[in-house]
């Protein structure tokens, strides 16, 4: 309860412009005051018109991975599909295109839906591409890096196939470093 309202206060004093540093808010700061859990988030599809609602998620597993095309851990994209379909009745993931590492993820929308089709056979959902670090940092991305918003610690995406594992309410459980593949024990160990 108290951590709620020091997070209610925090966001208030963000909003009103009143961080410590005194600087002008970004734009990822001032949507953060938009959500109180992970469930607010609403993240726009890869196809730019439909709009996927975490909330709909409610009491699956979210897996979440920054996934990009030309990387040497895009073989990945075949173990998540895996792990998506044996595990659909009580996981999603949902995977975020980004093209802030080596750049390898240049391709637009159109290309990197064929892409992930085509050669892995992708059905969860994609996002738009993202950014997951930086000024322009995803405010999806602000929570699941910030433990004042996760609850669990601070984190550095540090490589494309990083992976956030948020518990069945709402809790972020783990990140996982891209060298840990989808259908690792490490992470099915969370998924019992």
């Amino acid at each position: 309860m108290i951590k709620k309202i020091l997070s209610s206060i925090t966001s208030l004093l963000l909003a009103m412009g009143c961080g410590s540093s005194g600087r002008e808010l970004n734009v990822a700061e001032k949507q953060m005051n938009n959500y109180t859990s992970i469930y607010d988030f609403k993240l726009l599809a890869l196809n730019g018109k439909d709009t996927i609602n975490l909330g709909d998620f409610k009491g699956k597993y979210m897996l979440f991975v920054n996934v990009a095309s030309k990387c040497g851990y895009t073989p990945q994209y075949e173990g998540l599909q895996a792990l998506y379909e044996a595990r659909k009745d009580s996981l999603i993931i949902v995977g975020l295109p980004c093209n802030q590492f080596g750049l390898q993820e240049p391709g637009n929308s159109a290309e990197i839906d064929s892409f992930c089709r085509l050669n892995y056979g992708v059905t969860f959902p994609l996002t738009e591409k993202v950014d997951v670090k930086g000024e322009n940092q995803h405010p999806l991305y602000k929570w699941l890096t910030n433990k004042d918003f996760n609850g669990l610690d601070n984190f550095e995406v540090d490589w494309n196939f990083n992976k956030f594992l948020v518990a069945p309410d709402g809790r972020l459980l783990a990140r996982f470093s891209s060298k840990v593949q989808p259908e690792s024990e490490e992470i099915a160990n969370y998924l019992k």
